[in-house]
């Protein structure tokens, strides 16, 4: 590794503030709040930037909130703060059961929700959770908002959807509905996951309904697998084991595998259909 490169660091108190940053300095700034990933690419040398605005002072970035029929959590909390939070344990355990999962307690304890999300990292937790629970994610810049549906954010590895001088500012959970659950599970080799998968599943004891199959990890970004969920919705309970093979199949190529250190193509479309399967079946028993 190398010394960090020499910058200015920028510290705004407020979000109009460091809208106007981005404004002055363009491509020579970059933002972070736990800086986890930056600053390692930083000190491997596969990043420089004159301008580091730094986004932990600016209060409206923070708050894990009840809001419009859902839980919106501020982009710079951190994993650690969702995890611990006592209303994302009692609404939304998968969530804080997905947030403890995610690398080690020093990356949960400085790395954020926004963080994550915008760096695009293809072997990501929250990216998939998020897909399975149709989320929606809030952005400013200056006066302005916006919502961009989850799936649409993250555009290719290290790479997202917010126009120039955009800032995420929030996630938006919906609420479960009643008979519903979400199931993540993932597949690591090291801190960073190899595989994730997650489902959606409601059912009121006979029939499924409101399946949402989301995998990634395997390659350049999570996806829903959208046939697996027309296959699975409205199907009888007692039908799901008869169906997983086709299931597992649509899984592993949805998923669109690419070979790395993790493994090869065929190895990671394996490990996406062996943990579909399990994941529905642990949802339906849910």
């Amino acid at each position: 590794m190398t010394a960090l490169p020499e910058f200015d660091r920028h510290r705004p108190a407020e979000l109009a503030e460091a809208t106007e940053l981005l404004a002055a300095h363009g491509d020579d700034a970059v933002v972070y709040v736990g800086g986890t990933e930056l600053f390692l690419l930083f000190k491997l040398g596969f990043a420089e930037y004159p301008h580091v605005i730094d986004l932990k002072g600016i209060g409206e970035l923070y708050g894990i909130e009840r809001r419009d029929g859902g839980l919106r959590i501020g982009a710079a909390e951190t994993h650690r703060s969702i995890e611990r939070h006592p209303l994302v344990r009692q609404g939304w355990p998968s969530l804080a059961e997905m947030e403890r999962g995610v690398g080690n307690l020093r990356v949960r304890t400085m790395g954020s929700i926004g963080g994550n999300l915008c760096f695009g990292d293809p072997h990501s937790d929250p990216a998939t959770y998020l897909l399975a629970a149709a989320a929606r994610l809030e952005a400013r810049k200056g006066a302005e908002r916006r919502e961009i549906p989850v799936e649409s954010f993250t555009t290719g590895p290290f790479e997202n959807a917010l126009d120039e001088g955009e800032l995420l500012t929030g996630v938006l959970v919906p609420d479960l509905a009643p008979g519903a659950v979400i199931v993540h599970r993932k597949f690591v080799l090291t801190e960073r996951p190899a595989i994730t998968v997650a489902a959606h599943v409601r059912s009121d004891g006979s029939r499924l309904a409101d399946v949402r199959l989301a995998v990634g990890s395997a390659g350049n970004r999570p996806s829903r697998v959208e046939a697996a969920e027309a296959l699975l919705d409205g199907l009888a309970v007692d039908q799901l084991d008869g169906a997983l093979a086709e299931v597992r199949a649509l899984a592993a190529d949805a998923a669109d595998p690419v070979e790395d250190a993790n493994g090869s193509v065929e190895y990671k479309r394996h490990l996406v259909g062996v943990l579909s399967g399990r994941i529905l079946r642990e949802a339906v028993a849910g």
